[in-house]
C-alpha cells in the first residue's frame, strides 16, 4: 500500500516488519493516498 509521508513529501511503501516511519527522514506521521474516484452526489 502507497503511503505519503507530510514532512518530505515523498511517497513510501511500508513493508510487514519495518515499522510506521519514512526511511527518508525518519518521520512518524504518513498519509494514505485517496483514490482518484470521483463520487457524484444526488441533490434534490
Amino acid at each position: 500500500m502507497s503511503y505519503k509521508c507530510s514532512r518530505c513529501k515523498r511517497d513510501v511503501e511500508l513493508d510487514e516488519y519495518g515499522g510506521v516511519r519514512c526511511p527518508y527522514c525518519g518521520h512518524r506521521v504518513l498519509l494514505k493516498e485517496r483514490g482518484g474516484d470521483i463520487k457524484e452526489v444526488d441533490v434534490q
